[in-house]
């Protein structure tokens, strides 16, 4: 059967030309009628509904009387009387419009006050007309529900029409939707709106108590594991997953579905968006690699959150990074009177302040250009703002760059905060939040080894009415230069994916959640502390490169996955704990506390002047000899030969003994 849309496009004769040359000649008057009806031309309508209230008033009168009609010049009266009332009633709810295609419990409600007010009105104009006197009780009544009755139809017909015959469902595509709840709901409604160019043709959900049902005119199939199967009996073009508020399991399990059917897929919105109102359901997008590693909403204290950092002066260093762009959005939420974005990158600054002019909240944003190691410069700075909290995410952070770059990492990481501190600590600063890494736990690199100084720095030195405390964690997902973007790069350029080993494994959690609980860290930190992020479960990163290619529509049979050895101070598994740390839970379960024996700070001082002295002498073995002291469980290229070496003369020996016996 032929399709048209409704209703701009069917206002052509072209348009129904169309249809006519192929559908029944009943369903063509019913097409011209509905056309007509959703025109929206007023003098149509209001003629239409006038002959309603007559026929309604006819038919009342035929009912009242066993289907005679006595009386007619009082019927009479009443039919030039009756049609009037009814359309002012009608004008003044805005009931002679013609957009019935949107009709909804307003125009319901609409109805059911202008019928009423009419009834009341056409009543005592027939008390007051001599030629209506003796007008049935019973018609008055009848004739309004009846009235109420078909005006309520006509509308609730030409929705159904205008929802059910549509050229886009003849072109648009068909989808499958995975989830019957209330997200399906809302999707199905908006595709059945014109020009959507989809059409729902199946859902599946795991629950057994939907299933079978329809959700407006959608039937509900078995769990998802049949995705396959209904495939086979009701062929679709996409696979729609409905579920906001899947967690990451859900989603691999989703997608897994979906790839073993072969079929391509999208998703709506995370809840936590639709809830800010950031989106809305119908806007779909890709299934990315944050979905399937989705882990619980963090819970936070934002009332202590709030205390912390409302009406106060807060400076972000490494303000462009991933880490500190999101600290300057969060922040932004909790009202200071003043934040501060420090960063040496004048391009990241720029589209940072493109992005918080956005976010402002009432709140003064200031961008300033600077290195961390210019002491001048900061200096000048914090006396200019007077900063009460510093978020410090500045740092050298890749770690096979370090490795060739020792004494720049050591220059940026540790004596920049070392000025930091003591510039901060002279103009009043009340809170320090450091941001660390899993890589200062048993380090092999400098970037580790120069984190985990920083830890001992913050836990060993004097507070001085300066509370400071350090957070860690692993990586955040999609950070700049990390090996997510590396490899949807490749992916994008039709390169083999680069793997160091085939299982290293690392520790991931999104953005937004490590920001989340980094404030949560802040508020909770007592001075000295180092809290530890709750990371969950360690990925491999080659999982991560088969979930990639996956979700970019590739088999992984057509990808090269390379493995090209570990890096430089690179090691297998990264670790959120010493062994000689005791774990001490916090209020907050994603964060904890860990208890170590600080350094004596008159020791670490002279130890800290000792490694800005090695950084005079040519080579970096003199400063990787002095991390070493500082950190003894750092272990770099030249010591981890020695171990090796070590390590084989003993074998050797212990088989010489053997053999000898």
């Amino acid at each position: 059967m032929g399709l048209f849309l409704l209703p701009d496009s069917l206002g052509s004769k072209q348009s129904f030309n169309l249809v006519r040359r192929e559908l029944p000649i009943t369903t063509r008057y019913l097409i011209r009628f509905s056309i007509l009806l959703l025109r929206q031309r007023t003098w149509f309508i209001t003629l239409l509904q006038a002959l309603i209230v007559l026929g309604s008033l006819v038919f009342a009168w035929l009912l009242r009387f066993d289907f005679s009609l006595p009386d007619r010049r009082v019927l009479l009266a009443a039919a030039v009387v009756l049609p009037l009332v009814r359309l002012a009633t009608f004008a003044k709810f805005n009931l002679l419009h013609g957009w019935w295609q949107y009709t909804g419990v307003s125009d319901a409600w609409d109805i059911t006050k202008a019928i009423l007010s009419g009834t009341a009105l056409f009543w005592a104009a027939m008390t007051i007309l001599p030629a209506a006197r003796g007008f049935p009780r019973s018609v008055f009544i009848l004739e309004m529900i009846l009235s109420g009755v078909f005006l309520s139809g006509i509308r609730l017909l030409s929705r159904v029409v205008a929802e059910s015959i549509r050229t886009d469902e003849a072109s648009g595509k068909k989808v499958i939707l995975i989830g019957a709840g209330f997200a399906a709901q809302m999707i199905i409604r908006e595709f059945t709106r014109q020009g959507s160019g989809y059409r729902v043709i199946a859902c599946l959900d795991d629950d057994p108590t939907k299933q079978g049902i329809r959700i407006q005119g959608v039937p509900v199939f078995g769990p998802v594991s049949q995705l396959k199967a209904v495939l086979r009996e009701r062929h679709a073009d996409e696979v729609l997953i409905a579920v906001p508020s899947a967690t990451g399991a859900q989603m691999r399990r989703f997608v897994d579905a979906c790839n073993h059917a072969n079929v391509s897929f999208r998703t709506v919105p995370t809840l936590r968006d639709i809830i800010a109102g950031h989106v809305t359901v119908s806007q779909l997008r890709e299934v990315s690699l944050e979905d399937l590693l989705g882990r619980e909403p963090v819970q936070i204290d934002l009332e202590s959150v709030q205390k912390g950092i409302a009406g106060t002066t807060v400076v972000v260093t490494g303000a462009a990074g991933s880490i500190g762009s999101e600290l300057c959005r969060q922040i932004l939420d909790y009202d200071p009177a003043r934040l501060v974005c420090l960063d040496q990158s004048e391009t990241g600054l720029f589209y940072l302040r493109l992005e918080l002019e956005r976010h402002q909240n009432g709140a003064q944003v200031e961008l300033r250009v600077a290195d961390v190691t210019d002491r001048e410069r900061v200096q000048y700075l914090l006396s200019e703002f007077k900063p009460e909290v510093i978020f410090h995410a500045a740092a050298y952070k890749h770690v096979p760059l370090m490795e060739s770059n020792v004494q720049e990492a050591v220059k940026n990481n540790v004596l920049g905060l070392l000025g930091l501190l003591d510039l901060a600590d002279q103009e009043g600063c009340r809170s320090f939040v450091l941001i660390s890494s899993d890589k200062a736990v048993n380090p092999t690199n400098v970037m580790g080894a120069t984190k985990r100084i920083c830890e001992l720095i913050l836990s060993s030195r004097p507070p001085n009415g300066m509370r400071c405390v350090s957070v860690r964690f692993g990586n955040v997902l999609g950070s700049n230069g990390s090996v997510i973007p590396v490899l949807k790069q490749q992916l994008r350029n039709h390169e083999p994916l680069t793997v160091t080993h085939p299982e290293i494994k690392r520790f991931f959690m999104m953005t937004r959640e490590a920001v989340a609980l980094v404030l949560q860290a802040f508020t909770i930190g007592r001075h000295g502390d180092v809290l530890v992020l709750d990371m969950g479960e360690p990925v491999r990163i080659l999982d991560l490169a088969h979930t990639l290619i996956r979700l970019s529509g590739k088999s992984e049979h057509d990808v090269e996955i390379r493995f090209t050895g570990l890096r430089e101070g690179e090691k297998l598994k990264e670790e959120l704990f010493y062994e000689h740390e005791k774990v001490i839970p916090t209020s907050c379960p994603k964060i904890k506390r860990t208890s170590g024996t600080p350094k004596e700070w008159s020791r670490l001082s002279r130890q800290l002047d000792e490694l800005r002295a090695s950084m005079n002498i040519d080579g970096a073995a003199p400063v990787r000899a002095k991390i070493k002291e500082i950190v003894p469980a750092y272990r770099y290229l030249e010591n981890l030969q020695e171990e090796n070496v070590s390590s084989l003369l003993t074998e050797n020996l212990a088989r010489r003994a053997s053999a000898h016996d």
